[in-house]
């Protein structure tokens, strides 16, 4: 039996399934980050489900603008902007052309807030767009040794949302077993 101890990074066909499958199977990966003299691997420890432009929660509610347009194109791409003037916000970009969803990456391990971790991992409006397939500055990793739970709550900061929008399940932790 041969063993790939490999990094191997998700390619295309993992990011243009719909968020709904790729929430689940992108927490416990790597998350990595070449700073040019070092890479380092981040495990993904939570993110949050942003699903369509019935989702009021989510960017593209109100439709297509400058600033979400890279939602409408194939997963796999980041989609980062800027809150309260001060943090960067990064998003992987899922599903289908024209199918605008996302995933914000809410915590890696030992960064929780996605304000810290792009902090830490230096992520500014330079990567919107950026291909995690075709990068050489970040990309994510299967991680072989995967082993955990997932835990299922509110996503939270959406407060102009619906209601139904605040309340579902749409916040992933993961909870490492091994």
């Amino acid at each position: 039996m041969i063993i790939n101890l490999m990094p191997e990074k998700l390619q295309p066909d993992f990011f243009t399934r719909d968020v709904l499958d790729v929430a689940p199977d992108i927490l416990g990966c790597y998350l990595v980050r070449n700073f040019g003299k070092e890479t380092r691997p981040y495990q993904i420890s939570e993110v949050e489900i942003y699903r369509g432009e019935e989702d009021s929660g989510c960017h593209v509610s109100r439709g297509k603008t400058k600033r979400t347009e890279v939602m409408y194109r194939d997963g796999g791409l980041v989609y980062v902007y800027l809150i309260y003037g001060m943090h960067w916000m990064l998003n992987i970009v899922t599903g289908m052309k024209d199918q605008p969803q996302a995933l914000l990456i809410r915590g890696v391990q030992g960064f929780n807030g996605p304000g810290k971790l792009t902090k830490e991992m230096q992520i500014d409006s330079s990567f919107y767009g950026e291909n995690l397939c075709g990068s050489n500055r970040i990309w994510i990793e299967k991680n072989p040794q995967r082993k955990g739970t997932i835990e299922k709550l509110p996503r939270i900061g959406i407060d102009y949302a619906r209601k139904e929008d605040r309340e579902r399940l749409w916040r992933l932790k993961w909870v490492d077993r091994g």
